[in-house]
Formats: C-alpha cells, structure tokens, sequence
C-alpha cells in the first residue's frame, strides 16, 4: 500500500544496575504514568528478595520470561465469510514482550493476603515462572491449547 511505512524499531538502553536490555524493557513495562524510578525500586526490590532467598536474579528472570513466552499462538482470518482461528509460530521478540506483559499481569493480580507488595507479587511470580507453576504460566498453555485445537486450519497460513 502506498504511504504505509513500517516503523522504525527503537533500541532503548540497558538498564543501570545489570546492564541488562531485557531488564530494562521489562522495567518499561511495568512503568504507569511515566513513573519510571517508581518501577525501578519495584522491580530491584523484588531482585533483592530473590538474592535474599539465595537465587542469581537475572538468570530466575531471563528463565522465567523463557518458561512463560509462548511458542504459538492464534490469530483470526476471514475465509469465505467464516472466521477460523490459524495457529500461527510467535516471532521471537513477540514471546519475549507476551511473556513479560503476562508475568506483570499475574503479579498485579495476586492477592494481597499473602504478599503485601508488588516487588513480593513480582518475585513470586518468577520463581512460580521457572517452576512451570502460576497465571502466567496457565496463559501460556491457554494459548498452546487453542492452538492445538485449531491446527485443522493451518492450511489457511497467510
């Protein structure tokens, strides 16, 4: 199509602490309202509860965003009026962003009973990740399951 220009992808530091890319993209994402130091305490103080547990917290978080990316995926298509669901592979960094979109969402969506912040919420969740246990985790294999159940109309693959 005319005038339709794909943008441009944008590199983004590596975090200040781990020199770290995928740290820093996942403080990003945790960010609400511009507050970008406020993520940052919330995401280093749930890495200090992991040291504190005895665990190396970039390799429990890089294995957790592994444990949670999903390898498929649907995506809906119109064909001859009727709409399927088409298993489709998810692009590398696609996993890596869904994976961290739905760890941030499970830690948010934790109870407060038994964790009273959200750096306990988080810290939790990455240790439930790298123990295939959790939210996160069932989403993954929600979407793993659909796509299974659709693989009869993988022949209609764009």
């Amino acid at each position: 199509m005319r005038g339709k220009k794909t943008a441009d992808k944008r590199q983004i530091q590596p975090d200040r602490i781990y020199n770290n890319f995928m740290v820093a993209k996942f403080i990003n994402n945790i960010m609400r309202d511009g507050k970008k130091t406020t993520a940052e305490k919330q995401f280093y103080a749930s890495f200090d509860i992991l040291k504190e547990q005895g665990h190396n917290p970039v390799d429990v978080f890089e294995k957790a965003i592994q444990n949670v990316g999903p390898r498929q995926e649907v995506k809906a298509k119109r064909v001859g009026g009727a709409s399927y669901q088409i298993p489709i592979d998810v692009r590398g960094d696609r996993r890596i962003s869904l994976a961290m979109r739905w760890i941030i969402e499970s830690a948010r969506g934790r109870s407060n009973k038994e964790f009273h912040t959200f750096a306990e919420k988080l810290a939790a969740e990455f240790l439930a990740a790298i123990n295939n246990e959790g939210a996160a985790v069932k989403k993954r294999d929600v979407a793993q399951r659909m796509a299974d159940a659709n693989k009869a109309f993988s022949h209609f693959r764009y």
